[in-house]
């Protein structure tokens, strides 16, 4: 009975407010829209309790900031046209019909100098000895980073910090791959591969190449990054060794547009997490409208009309 009465005790003073500390949140964002998609998380975070700081580099994108959370700026080399150029040519690739290969050797060799330039930004943190004094001064108990450039992934191993990621997902199908998520290519299509889970035989065929090609063609991607991560752990890293010893993988879709597949424990799918919020229905809603409709069996055409004119005023009463 004692027991009993000391556990309930234990309980319920653990649930007290005040004797509940929030933790100590580093984030990684990716500039742009990326940002966009993360802002909302971390305001959340704050919201909570949580201690939150924004490593943001000095020149970025559509980086608004509000006083939710403490922002952090790093120093860096390049300038914003710089970015922009280098985002143009990404899409003036992207938009130009070219028949194949060439269309995909190009989209290829752009993608690479664009991840280049943007991870210019990740090696001038690096550089910046001031920011990694105070990173490592700072006691942080973990990261949040968006892994599309790495630089997230690489400062939480150099600081030895469990990590999570909130992504959308690699194109070389890594978010899958890394943790030996099971990929069977007979039923689950690749990335770009434009099958559905119905393959023909010669669709495996493909669908086999092209995951033979993905984790080469990533590795393009990644150089700057894997060469970075190598010099500052000093040790030889590799993609999956980046990835795969993420604590939590946040995805940002469902399986709503994409096919079903069997995924790991510490995988959640937040897809509807950027969707516009709903209206709420107004607390009285009017049924006069409906309610003295009087059907003309001679003209059904026309009461269809009247019916469905009613039923709109009555679910979308704002927009009459």
């Amino acid at each position: 009975m004692a027991l009993r009465l000391c556990c309930a005790w234990i309980s319920i003073l653990l649930l007290l407010p005040s004797l509940s500390d929030g933790g100590k949140l580093l984030v990684v964002p990716m500039v742009g829209s990326h940002w966009l998609s993360m802002q909302e998380v971390v305001e959340k975070l704050s919201e909570r309790g949580h201690e939150v700081v924004v490593l943001v580099p000095e020149v970025s994108w559509q980086m608004e900031t509000t006083q939710a959370y403490k922002v952090v700026k790093h120093p860096v080399r390049q300038t914003l046209e710089e970015l922009d150029n280098a985002f143009q040519e990404y899409v003036a690739v992207h938009l130009t019909e070219r028949p194949f290969p060439l269309n995909a050797l190009a989209m290829y060799k752009a993608s690479v100098r664009t991840y280049s330039t943007f991870f210019g930004q990740c090696k001038d943190l690096f550089r910046s000895q001031e920011t990694l004094r105070f990173l490592n001064q700072s006691g942080f108990d973990a990261i949040l980073t968006d892994p599309i450039f790495m630089c997230g992934t690489i400062l939480a191993h150099h600081l030895s910090l469990p990590f999570a990621f909130f992504m959308r997902g690699f194109g070389c199908n890594l978010h899958f791959s890394a943790p030996q998520c099971p990929s069977p290519l007979s039923y689950i299509p690749r990335l770009f591969s434009f099958n559905s889970d119905h393959m023909t035989f010669f669709q495996r065929v493909e669908n086999a190449l092209i995951s033979l090609l993905e984790l080469d063609y990533c590795n393009g991607f990644y150089r700057e990054a894997l060469k970075l991560s190598s010099e500052v752990l000093q040790r030889d890293v590799s993609l999956t060794d980046l990835v795969n010893s993420a604590a939590v993988w946040l995805l940002r879709f469902d399986f709503v547009f994409e096919y079903v597949r069997p995924v790991m424990p510490n995988m959640v799918f937040v897809g509807g997490i950027n969707c516009a919020k709903e209206k709420p229905l107004p607390k009285i809603v009017y049924l006069h409208n409906v309610m003295n409709l009087r059907w003309n069996r001679d003209k059904p055409e026309v009461e269809s009309g009247r019916f469905l004119s009613a039923a709109t005023n009555l679910l979308f009463p704002d927009a009459a």
